[in-house]
């Protein structure tokens, strides 16, 4: 029998922050196909509705964590992957031809299929009227006009306008370039 002067303790409740590591480390384990889809679905919901740390700590234990080296090793390695893929992309921009960048004027230069455009690329993949080039403020703007299949600025789709600058890899569609000053 109880009397009306104890309290019963029960676990303290878990924190985000517990719920967070936890998930993260299922999230590691999934992308590293430690873990399959159905179980990684399974193991997220028993993270989401568990009571206790150990219900948590039970969810992770066949997932051990790496060692410092290992992800020093895993940190170098996407390091060294990252470059190789910014110097192919240097390589490739310094291969495109060139788009010089005309004299500023009072007019933009419109780019397109259409005879009428200052700038015409006969390609398939170019809008009649694909873009526009324009000075504002002394910077270069490049603005997308609705086009088919998009214009690209260093491999970003352009929704709008954007600064572009000397150096700079622009795509029409499937036409590629790189601006170039006088």
């Amino acid at each position: 029998m109880t009397s009306s002067f104890e309290f019963h303790t029960y676990p303290a409740r878990l924190t985000d922050a517990e719920r967070d590591r936890v998930l993260g480390v299922l999230k590691e384990g999934a992308a590293q196909g430690r873990l399959s889809h159905d179980t990684f679905m399974r193991r997220m919901e028993l993270a989401l509705a568990a009571r206790r740390s150990d219900e948590l700590a039970a969810l992770t234990a066949d997932l051990e964590t790496e060692s410092r080296w290992s992800q020093r090793l895993f940190a170098t390695v996407g390091r060294m992957s990252a470059f190789t893929v910014r110097l192919r992309r240097t390589w490739q921009a310094e291969r495109l031809p060139k788009l010089l960048l005309p004299e500023p004027g009072p007019y933009p230069l419109r780019i397109g299929r259409d005879p009428a455009n200052g700038l015409r690329l006969s390609h398939e993949t170019v809008s009649r009227i694909h873009a526009e080039l324009t000075v504002q403020a002394g910077m270069w703007v490049l603005r997308d006009l609705g086009s088919t299949n998009g214009t690209t600025v260093n491999g970003r789709r352009v929704t709008g306008a954007i600064v572009v600058n000397d150096g700079d890899s622009v795509s029409f569609g499937r036409m590629n370039f790189r601006l170039a000053s006088r």
